[in-house]
């Protein structure tokens, strides 16, 4: 995954109103731009250009039918910057923790 193709996607999550765009999105799949609206006390504009951050990150992805346009939550991204600090780390860390559980698991059964 490019840099900045993880710039988009951190920026795009950084929002609290992007973050419930993409619930939403997620929640009811092939969901209309109206709909989405819907759910908001701002103008069709500005949920626009929060859909237009997410979709530049790849979070969702449109498809046009007609006159309406049907918004998919993509997971790829999330899971391509999970993976990126789990995979080479979680095994590593789950060790040393699981290390010092037992020791202080133990040095408590020792003191009492």
């Amino acid at each position: 995954m490019k840099p900045e193709s993880m710039d988009a996607i951190f920026q795009a999550l950084g929002h609290s109103g992007r973050r419930r765009v993409l619930d939403i999105v997620r929640e009811k799949p092939g969901c209309s731009v109206n709909d989405v609206c819907a759910y908001f006390d701002i103008s069709r504009i500005a949920v626009m250009k929060h859909l237009r951050v997410l979709e530049a990150a790849q979070l969702i992805v449109s498809r046009k039918e007609g006159r309406v346009r049907r918004l998919f939550f993509n997971a790829v991204p999330i899971q391509m910057v999970y993976d990126r600090w789990t995979t080479e780390y979680s095994a590593f860390w789950a060790s040393r923790l699981t290390d010092i559980k037992y020791r202080i698991e133990s040095k408590g059964e020792q003191d009492g």
